[in-house]
């Protein structure tokens, strides 16, 4: 039973964790905006540009495995808040940068603000049951809108007093939202269980223990594409769309907002659904809509000739401003449905290991949000296809599907060893009847019962 301590404990850490990790995503991605007048000023290409915007995502991915491990053996409360100042502290630093160099320093620290994620899992996953936790890490996940946050305000504040200014606002915000942060929440129940009995936490080698198995880094390719590559898109879309269509970075950075926004709020849907449905189900429609999306998206315009009757008949094929603004929106939506069942397996099979395993799947989830958007701008500037960005991003989820498909396929045969033999197809029987590979083979005797083999049902957890 729920103590009032409790319930009121998960309420702040739900909410105000909610709350931190959208001021520190926003924070996180402020080069999407600000980046465009900085590679203006110093006249970067667009490869250049791409390592200014992902420099910070480079930070914030690295640094989630160890803000993992000490959230569980320190509590998130004070690691989450110390993350949040020193980020504020890099942030401010921000504006004395003067050239390429000092702005790619600047941003690594700028990127501390993305370490906030792993902090934030496992501290709420902390405060619910198992069968909540989809819905509540799908609420916390809710602050990827920090991004829509800061491409909504950032250009109008950018274009009336400088990008200096942005930089000042947010790293203030950071400070300002530390305190309320330490000052409502409470030690998670676990922690405090811990250091009334005057137990030691765990050493670091032992939380490292579950970076052994395989599992981990197939949900970390998951994380890969549904959050690296929703993070990378957000980047890069204002320059999309300044590129793509001749937009002004205001109107660039609110469409980029409206693929943000669904992207992000969303994800408290994808969360739900994996509570009921189980998140396998989820990430089968993710990567089956994602595949769908990103073909569409990756086709380049395209420009035919056919020789007509009277002559030559030229037509040209290419993805409109309002299809691309719909696809993209879809694309969000997907990924933002998978963000949440990623994170929905991690507490149901490891539950005393959320830090550490939650914070290798951000971190590799994170190196995509890095490495992405400096292969969107190697690609524009050797290959010169604008979608070349999509064509990758296509493969990337294409090949996650087959292994999450054929790694399913292996377990269920690995756990039901009836499906590994010769099943019994009725259709087979106008070919005559079936010899037996053994006389113990369980298809030809259900064959010669008429009755199909039982193989069970599957619940509707997080299994894959």
């Amino acid at each position: 039973m729920t103590t009032k301590y409790e319930e009121a404990g998960q309420r702040s850490a739900l909410w105000l964790s909610t709350v931190a990790f959208t001021v520190c995503f926003a924070v996180w991605t402020i080069f999407s905006i600000i980046g465009v007048q900085i590679k203006n000023d110093l006249n970067l290409n667009d490869t250049q540009f791409g390592l200014l915007v992902g420099t910070p995502i480079l930070t914030g991915s690295l640094i989630r495995l160890a803000l993992g491990i000490w959230t569980d053996q320190y509590g998130g409360r004070i690691v989450y808040t110390l993350v949040m100042l020193s980020a504020a502290v890099a942030t401010w630093l921000l504006t004395y940068a003067y050239d390429y160099t000092t702005f790619l320093i600047a941003a690594l620290g700028v990127g501390i603000a993305g370490g906030s994620f792993a902090v934030g899992i496992a501290y709420v996953s902390r405060w619910f049951p198992a069968e909540k936790q989809g819905t509540a890490l799908g609420i916390f996940g809710a602050g990827n809108v920090g991004a829509a946050v800061t491409k909504f305000l950032a250009p109008m504040i950018m274009v009336a007093y400088g990008w200096t200014t942005v930089a000042q606002i947010w790293a203030l915000g950071l400070v300002v939202m530390a305190a309320i942060f330490w000052f409502g929440t409470k030690d998670d129940p676990e922690l405090a269980k811990r250091k009334q009995a005057g137990l030691k936490p765990e050493p670091f080698s032992a939380m490292l223990e579950p970076l052994k198995k395989i599992q981990v880094w197939r949900f970390s390719l998951y994380y890969f594409f549904v959050f690296g590559a929703f993070v990378a898109l957000a980047l890069w879309l204002p320059r999309y769309y300044v590129g793509v269509y001749g937009l002004d970075i205001v109107t660039a950075g609110l469409l980029g907002a409206a693929y943000s926004i669904p992207g992000s709020l969303f994800r408290i849907l994808g969360g739900t659904l994996s509570d009921k449905y189980g998140a396998r189900r989820v990430m089968y429609w993710t990567f089956i809509g994602s595949v769908i999306c990103t073909f569409f998206l990756s086709y380049p315009a395209t420009t035919y000739v056919v020789g007509g009757i009277r002559g030559p008949i030229e037509f040209t094929i290419a993805l409109g401003f309002i299809p691309f603004t719909l696809f993209t929106f879809a694309l969000g939506f997907f990924m933002s449905l998978g963000k949440a069942a990623v994170y929905k397996h991690i507490p149901v099979y490891y539950p005393g290991r959320v830090g550490s395993v939650g914070g290798v799947v951000g971190l590799i989830g994170g190196l995509g949000g890095f490495v992405l958007p400096i292969a969107f701008g190697a690609m524009n500037d050797f290959i010169g296809v604008w979608t070349s960005c999509f064509m990758l991003l296509f493969v990337v989820v294409a090949i996650s599907l087959i292994w999450m498909h054929f790694s399913i396929l292996y377990m269920e045969k690995k756990k039901i060893p009836s499906l590994a033999g010769p099943q019994y197809l009725p259709e087979a029987d106008i070919l005559g009847p079936v010899l037996p590979t053994s006389p113990t083979a369980e298809a030809p005797a259900a064959a010669r019962s008429g009755q199909h083999p039982k193989v069970g049902t599957r619940p509707a957890g997080a299994r894959a």
